[in-house]
């Protein structure tokens, strides 16, 4: 099992209209995400930050993340969550930005 975190940062203008969408995330999104390996995913909000946590369990975590872009559904919602949604680099990758993990206790 993997852990990844990943931040990015949210509009302040569409922070609300954020959770709104995430009060009620789309089953399609969360069943494609399941079967990419993802587990325990949660995303915390801390003023015009968002901090995203999650399990990977599966064995190639490119392809799984490619299948899980690839899906129309996902895309879809995408078109929803992005324009909440502000990068906070300009570096390759997805719109949010992978953590290092510093600390882990069991």
């Amino acid at each position: 099992m993997r852990r990844i975190g990943q931040v990015i940062g949210v509009r302040p203008e569409r922070r609300d209209e954020y959770l709104r969408l995430h009060e009620a995330v789309w089953p399609e999104v969360q069943a494609t995400l399941t079967r990419a390996g993802v587990r325990n995913y949660t995303i915390f909000i801390h003023d015009d930050l968002l901090f995203g946590y999650f399990e990977y369990t599966g064995d190639d975590f490119a392809a799984d993340m490619a299948a899980v872009a690839a899906d129309p559904v996902t895309r879809d919602w995408w078109t929803h969550t992005e324009p909440c949604q502000r990068r906070l680099t300009d570096g390759p990758g997805g719109p949010w930005t992978d953590m290092a993990e510093a600390f882990h206790m069991d």
